[in-house]
């Protein structure tokens, strides 16, 4: 199984800011200490470029993002300070999902250690999120010909605003989304299975609703491709997440995810997505255990 990791492309962020940006790397070492991924298994993605953006994106803000002239108010949205190293960064964690779509249409399964940014708009970013990595990557893969339908599985504990949005009148992806009724974004947008989730909810309950989610949701028969979005922040210790999963519901959780792709002969790209821990360790267990189910699916 082939995993693709961006860590090495580090952004400065001020004294105190409150994004985990350590569990990145993190994550691939422990991956590599555990043996869950073998040295040789690890790539790095290529940078996607702003043709490519401009798929998912308008070229005014791939243009802004890019330049570092959207202003003020626009990066407080994102949360991020404007830098090169933010540009960089988060091309590569496009280019990291780009090439885990491609790489599952080859082999079944692939695993990007980022991605999962499912706030960012077609005009605008937010909540940590420049560009949207999952449209961009089905748009790509659509452009050439590898994709006609696809699936998002959205699991991150936040509505994924973004990707409900850029897809909003397109037939040829199906959205799929768990998420806290309550969290961020306050303004849900549609999509088409929604599933919202009151604070609190539990292991039972939040599988329950998952199961049912994915009995109810209307997969195409052109189906091609499956991008599954594996928060780690409806754990229970998550700081921004409000839910009460544990780390054995979670897993429980991508084993359901990844027999439903199995059982409809659809390959599945998985993405890290959200995460923010009390302790980083946690977030960084439990997206290792993701990537150790996904791997068990890519051995079947």
């Amino acid at each position: 199984m082939r995993v693709f990791h961006t860590d090495q492309f580090d952004i400065p962020l001020p004294e105190g800011h409150r994004f985990p940006l350590a569990k990145y790397r993190m994550l691939r070492e422990r991956l590599l200490a555990t043996s869950a991924v073998a040295p040789a298994a690890l790539g790095v993605p290529e940078a996607a470029s702003d043709r490519q953006l401009a798929l998912a994106h308008t070229p005014a803000y791939v243009d802004g993002s890019t330049t570092g002239t959207l202003g003020g108010p626009a990066m407080r949205r994102i949360g991020f300070p404007w830098s090169p190293q933010l540009v960089e960064r988060s091309r590569r964690s496009v280019g990291g999902t780009i090439a885990a779509g491609a790489e599952a249409l080859r082999s079944g399964v692939s695993v990007t250690l980022s991605g999962g940014t499912h706030h960012a708009s077609a005009d605008r970013g937010e909540g940590y999120c420049v560009f949207n990595d999952v449209a961009v990557a089905i748009r790509v893969l659509q452009r050439r010909a590898r994709v006609r339908t696809a699936v998002v599985i959205d699991c991150d504990v936040h509505q994924g605003n973004g990707t409900a949005e850029i897809f909003r009148e397109d037939p040829s992806v199906v959205t799929v989304d768990l998420y806290g009724e309550r969290n961020f974004p306050f303004e849900k947008v549609p999509g088409t299975l929604n599933v919202p989730l009151p604070d609190g909810t539990g292991d039972g309950e939040y599988l329950e609703h998952l199961e049912a989610a994915l009995r109810r949701v209307p997969l195409p028969a052109d189906a091609d491709l499956v991008f599954y979005l594996a928060g780690a922040d409806p754990y229970e210790g998550d700081r921004l997440g409000r839910l009460a999963l544990t780390k054995d519901g979670l897993a429980t959780r991508d084993r359901l995810v990844f027999a439903h792709c199995r059982a409809a002969g659809l390959p599945v790209a998985v993405t890290m997505a959200g995460g923010y821990a009390a302790d980083i360790a946690d977030t960084v267990e439990i997206q290792a255990r993701t990537v150790a189910e996904a791997a068990r699916l890519a051995s079947v």
